[in-house]
This record gives C-alpha cells, sequence and structure tokens, in this order.
C-alpha cells in the first residue's frame, strides 16, 4: 500500500518529505514486529541490542561507552538497560583489575542461552517482515539506506 494511502494523506507531498515519512512508518513496523517477538522472553529492544553486542565481544569485556557507541537506539539509557539485564543473570558486572575506574560487562552463559534460543525466532521474523522483497531487491535497499546515511 502507498504511503499516503497508509496515513491516508489528501495533500500532495514533496517526496523528500513522502520519503521520510515513509521510512519512519516503515520502521515503526518493522519495530513492532520485533518487539512482539521479543516479548515472550521479557526483552525490549534495546535490551536485545546489548546482549547481541555482548556476544559479539567474544568474552572480551565492554564498558558502557562501548556498548552505547554501537547500540541503534543510541538515546537510551545503557546503565539502566545492563542493570534490567544484571537482575535477570543474562549480564554480569565486575571492576577492570587494571582500572579501578572502569566497569566492564559481559555476557552470561544464561545470556549466551537466551540468545541462541532467540536466534532462530528472530531470523524467522526478519524473514516475515521481508518476504515480499527478494535478494536482489533486498541488497539494493541495503545499499540505498547505506547511502542515505551519509548526508
Amino acid at each position: 500500500m502507498p504511503i499516503d494511502d497508509a496515513i491516508k494523506s489528501i495533500h500532495k507531498m514533496a517526496i523528500s518529505t513522502k520519503t521520510v515519512i515513509n521510512i519512519l512508518y516503515t520502521s515503526r513496523i518493522v519495530e513492532e514486529a520485533i518487539a512482539v517477538t521479543l516479548k515472550p522472553y521479557g526483552l525490549t529492544m534495546q535490551q536485545y541490542n546489548v546482549l547481541r553486542i555482548l556476544r559479539g565481544q567474544k568474552g572480551n569485556p565492554a564498558n558502557l561507552s562501548t556498548l552505547q557507541e554501537r547500540m541503534i537506539d543510541r538515546s537510551s539509557n545503557t546503565t539502566r538497560l545492563v542493570d534490567k539485564l544484571i537482575k535477570k543473570g543474562w549480564v554480569k558486572r565486575q571492576v577492570c583489575e587494571q582500572n579501578r575506574r572502569k566497569v566492564e560487562m559481559f555476557i552470561t552463559e544464561k545470556g549466551l542461552a537466551v540468545l541462541k534460543e532467540l536466534d532462530p525466532v528472530t531470523e524467522l521474523n526478519n524473514e516475515k517482515v521481508l518476504k515480499n522483497l527478494s535478494e536482489e531487491q533486498l541488497e539494493e535497499l541495503n545499499h540505498l539506506l547505506d547511502t542515505l546515511r551519509t548526508f
């Protein structure tokens, strides 16, 4: 469905406005699909993102600054997100032995286990969200989005 119909617009929009609205509107639909997938696990998208970043560290620690830099939603309160993951037993926090002012985060075995369970679930959701696009279209969409971010 064209974006004009989706938002029930009756006014002609400049193509730049229409495009930005379309990106934002589509982003919300994708976010909602992800949120529904994560809800049974008691995870938000931001918490899931933190877990994936920590898993990507392959056993090496990450500090709050590293997490913040790599997060998709950089406006998140990273400290609060990490605290919630610690309470669930999916992340642990410890003081760096070489620099006592530095706090490091690690993913726990329990955190790795929940991601292992979630990996096929989220991949299936991603495929469902993108089912109307061919492999070639997905490559082109990624290229266009990468180009868009270079403004």
